[in-house]
């Protein structure tokens, strides 16, 4: 058995499954890729890709990094609270109890940005906060997809798309009392987020990457005709070699690097070193060739296709059934290898995406070079549920 499965399947060989395994060593070979492809630019850590709190803050530990994009403002209180001093929160937010939190606290206030995209979030968020309530920190949300004519190509996020549309939400901040434009924000779903599949998806990030260079310079002068820019944020762990050599760029964020879940294979730019898996026990054998494992039914968001399945990762040679894919209470595999398990051995799969992962575990397991193991808690196993 080849490292690291040998290594991880040791260590953990006592503990229960299901179960979340994080290979530290290629954690840290991640952790160290992203800063390196980033160049001097600092990397901001998007804790939705993460969702272990022991994680992260040792991410910020590292040369490169700095600070933390959270998705949801009543996360971004939670770790204010617990000593992260630079939270950008990276949707906009409709929640009562975190607003609230937010504007009773000055050390909260100074570390949390929240995300506005138009007057209508300021609306929202005077009446949440209240009459007179102190300045709370904003980011613009500046739509960085590439529109060829009708055709939309990137995520839809922000109304906010080119600088005469960034420059109005801009004076519409600092015209209103209670808030702080603090910065603006780019996120290149369709480079950062697409594996290069074909000819046709590589020509599509190379025009996207062309256009976004000329309109972010332009957004932002325009935006800072109102305002000292503070953050200038854009790029995620798929773009960060492209969107990094941006000049008017002050950070870029990843956090999936770090893990390097199924969706990050079969990228050009950088190798994917697998860092996250759980494993899941035999349980039946209904054929000689089919193997049912415990569970495994962890689908990743977005559009429902193959590519949203965990991946079967060792012992290699095994897939899941077309028929059944990942299930609730059992996932059978298929192939060669699983005529060799037997019931109680145990299956390597890693998620489709990263942070998702762990919000079915309460904790994960974090297996050193040495073969020490240490476990920590996750979002959930530390009682938080943020959506």
């Amino acid at each position: 058995m080849p490292e690291p499965f040998d290594r991880l399947l040791a260590a953990t060989s006592d503990l229960g499954a299901p179960l979340a395994i994080v290979d530290e060593p290629a954690l840290w070979t991640n952790a160290d890729d992203l800063v390196r492809r980033a160049g001097k630019v600092p990397i901001r850590v998007a804790s939705k890709s993460v969702r272990v709190r022991s994680i992260i803050e040792r991410t910020l530990q590292r040369d490169g990094f700095a600070g933390v994009m959270s998705y949801s403002l009543d996360e971004s209180v939670w770790l204010a609270d617990h000593g992260v001093d630079d939270i950008l929160l990276a949707y906009p937010t409709a929640s009562a109890s975190g607003v609230r939190a937010l504007v009773a606290d000055d050390r909260r206030l100074a570390a949390i940005t929240l995300m506005v995209d138009s007057p209508r979030t300021l609306d929202l968020l005077d009446h949440l906060a209240g009459d007179g309530h102190a300045a709370i920190g904003v980011c613009l949300d500046v739509d960085a997809s590439l529109k060829l004519g009708p055709v939309h190509l990137g995520v839809r996020r922000s109304p906010v798309h080119s600088a005469d549309d960034a420059a109005t939400l801009a004076h519409s901040v600092v015209d209103r009392p209670g808030f702080d434009l603090r910065g603006v924000m780019f996120y290149d779903a369709q480079i950062a987020g697409m594996p290069d599949s074909s000819a046709a998806v590589r020509l599509v990030k190379k025009r996207s990457a062309s256009e976004l260079l000329d309109r972010r310079s332009k957004v932002v002068a325009a935006v800072r005709e109102h305002a000292d820019l503070r953050i200038v944020n854009a790029g995620g762990t798929g773009s960060l070699e492209v969107t990094g050599s941006d000049p008017v760029i002050t950070e870029l964020t990843a956090g999936s690097g770090l893990f390097s879940p199924g969706l990050f294979d079969g990228y050009d730019a950088f190798e994917s070193h697998p860092a996250a898996y759980f494993a899941l026990d035999v349980v039946r054998k209904p054929t000689d060739d089919v193997a049912t494992l415990f569970s495994g039914g962890y689908i990743a968001s977005g559009a429902v296709q193959k590519n949203r399945l965990p991946k079967p990762t060792w012992p290699e040679g095994l897939a899941l059934l077309g028929a059944e894919g990942a299930g609730e209470v059992q996932t059978p595999v298929k192939g060669r290898a699983a005529r060799d398990l037997q019931l109680g051995d145990r299956v390597l799969l890693r998620h489709a995406k990263a942070g998702e992962m762990c919000e079915r575990f309460d904790t994960v397991t974090i297996v050193a070079a040495d073969g020490g193991v240490e476990t920590v808690p996750t979002y959930r196993g530390e009682r938080k549920n943020f959506g």
